[in-house]
């Protein structure tokens, strides 16, 4: 084990623990992105389990400090250095697990998925240079090598590279991950809200199968502490179609918004314009064809236990009331390549 990872039988024989307690808790972990959306509640468990946390970011040192700090200063930060290998694995040096949630969403300047997989693999390298023991690795639903869509065969291209490692690996794939802070979801309202139709590219009955970001946290915090290989399908209890979610959601804010099938590049188009007006990247066209090919679902178990609609009336007042930029969350203050 890792940390001490606490379970009522344990507190129940607290003599038993003895030195190989104290040995667990002063363990590390090294995570990409403690201070991003899913990384900063896994950080939070983790640090409640007794974990040393170290992480990894783009942001330079300057953007950290003025960045808020929800830990205390109890992470210890290090540069990532993919063009400076030995950096990189001094960084990992002393940690037992690292859990990856490196990646990019759409192509920003002189990063796209051949840079961020050719990053991932170099990252993992260093990992394993450096003594780490586990990788707990975030892909997505549905990767396939074959896949005509870049994010998606890049993410089966980095899970390859996983499990070539010769480390001990559990690879989690999340399809849509819901929260305070999330995108998806949350900018899904902020349309309804101030837009007097939306459109469903095409017929709107692909599905989705959203997970809670506290739910995903602790998948990532739990398969840290275990052994042997392992691939999981991160999914929520409850399955809507893209339509359903679309209707769900504004029917929650209030809004009266009319919702209106077009063809998906018509749908693109929209998109494209706003984004222009707000400065973000709303979907991409590989995003559009991702979701409308099915692939933000899957037949996995489910692994979560909060349901998004009774989320989404617990925080309707709140939901959508700001348009939430992929681009000022990750590259405003980030240091260009």
């Amino acid at each position: 084990m890792i940390c001490f990872w606490s379970t009522e039988s344990e507190d129940q024989d607290h003599s038993a623990r003895g030195t190989e307690e104290q040995r667990a808790m002063n363990a590390s972990v090294a995570i990409t992105g403690a201070f991003s959306y899913t990384g900063k509640y896994t950080t939070r468990l983790l640090f409640e389990r007794g974990c040393e946390v170290r992480t990894l970011t783009n942001h330079p040192p300057s953007a950290v400090a003025d960045r808020p700090d929800p830990f205390g200063g109890r992470v210890h930060i290090f540069s990532y250095n993919f063009e400076r290998a030995e950096e990189l694995r001094r960084s990992l040096q002393g940690a037992s697990v690292l859990i990856n949630t490196y990646w990019v969403r759409f192509p920003h300047g002189k990063t796209d998925f051949e840079t961020a997989v050719r990053d991932s693999r170099t990252l993992i390298k260093a990992a394993r240079d450096a003594g780490v023991q586990r990788i707990v690795h975030v892909s997505i639903a549905n990767p396939s090598i074959d896949s005509p869509l870049g994010y998606y065969k890049g993410k089966a291209e980095v899970e390859q590279a996983v499990t070539a490692s010769g480390l001990s690996y559990a690879i989690v794939r999340p399809t849509v991950i819901f929260g305070a802070e999330d995108i998806l979801v949350n900018n899904i309202a902020w349309f309804v809200r101030h837009f007097p139709v939306f459109g469903i590219p095409g017929d709107g009955r692909y599905a989705i199968r959203p997970i809670y970001v506290e739910d995903m946290a602790r998948l990532l915090a739990d398969a840290a502490s275990q052994q042997g290989n392992s691939v999981t399908d991160a999914v929520g209890p409850e399955t809507f179609t893209f339509e359903e979610l679309v209707r769900r959601v504004a029917r929650e804010v209030g809004s009266t918004c009319r919702v209106v099938h077009m063809p998906a590049w018509l749908a693109y188009a929209g998109t494209l314009v706003t984004g222009w007006i707000v400065g973000d990247v709303v979907l991409t066209w590989e995003e559009y064809k991702g979701l409308t090919s099915n692939l933000l679902a899957s037949e996995g178990l489910s692994k979560g236990e909060t349901r998004l609609g009774e989320w989404l009336a617990a925080n309707r007042d709140r939901l959508g009331e700001r348009y939430a930029s992929e681009v000022s969350r990750h590259f405003a203050e980030q240091a260009s390549g």
